[in-house]
This record gives C-alpha cells, structure tokens and sequence, in this order.
C-alpha cells in the first residue's frame, strides 16, 4: 500500500462507521437483494472495526467479533470493486490479525463466502466442514491459529 492508504481503527456510530457501513451496504448486501438497513446492527458496538481509507474515503473494512476469550470471528470484509486486486485486502487480513493476536485471541474463525474461499486459502486459512448457505449464498466455515 502507498501514498494515502491507511487501515485504522473505527469507532461505533462514529462518521467512519457509517462509511463502513456504506461499503458493506454496496459491496456484500446489495449485490445478493438485500440491504444493511432491515438487520439488527447493535451487536457491531461489540466488534472491532478496521477501515481502508485512501484519504478521507472508506475503500474497505472487515469487523472482528470476540466470539470467547481465545477466538475471534472476522466478519463483513469487503473491498470497493474498484481497489480489489490490488493488495488491499491481504493488508487487511494481516492487520485484522495482529490486532487479534495483539489482544488475546489464538483462533481466527469466519464463514467464507464460496466465491472468497481461494482468497483466505492463500492466507493460510483451512475450511473446516461442509458448504452451508448464510444470506441465501454459499458458505464454507474456515480458521486459522494465530
């Protein structure tokens, strides 16, 4: 990453969260029919919450849920279309990891979108069980051991 690419920390209902929610609203729920704004989003206060950001612009984010004292669900990754390939996403992960790591958590779990499987595979990331639909489109549960 270069020039105005940073990945930070959001806080909840903050004006970066809501462009978060902005890119997941584009990029994982309208795409499949359907929309952030008919779920319960209280649990995300919970979450931990990392934006890309190209300058001002969210162009990314992923949501760390603590699911118990060792294990951590990431969760809502998306890249805007426009800056996938390029990077950003693997810088993502990796921070979404050391912020786990750096704050207890051994075990990484999330449930991987069919078409994302190849992605995590190359981070290291093994399925575990058999394909399963969330969202009305195919999962595969995958982990990693930090």
């Amino acid at each position: 990453m270069g020039g105005n690419i940073t990945i930070q920390e959001v806080v909840y209902q903050s004006p970066d969260y809501y462009k978060v929610w902005q890119v997941r609203e584009d990029v994982l729920r309208i795409p499949i029919g359907l929309s952030l704004k008919d779920e319960d989003l209280s649990d995300d206060a919970e979450d931990i919450t990392l934006a890309v950001k190209d300058g001002e612009e969210v162009i990314g984010c992923v949501m760390l849920k603590p699911k118990d004292s060792s294990t951590i669900k990431l969760r809502q990754m998306a890249i805007v279309p426009s800056w996938q390939g390029k990077g950003i996403g693997r810088q993502l992960i990796s921070e979404a990891e050391r912020i786990a790591s750096a704050k207890g958590f051994g075990k990484i779990i999330l449930h991987a979108r069919i078409t994302a499987v190849n992605f995590y595979s190359k981070e290291a990331y093994m399925i575990t069980g058999k394909q399963f639909t969330e969202v009305g489109i195919p999962h595969i549960a995958m982990y990693k051991t930090l």
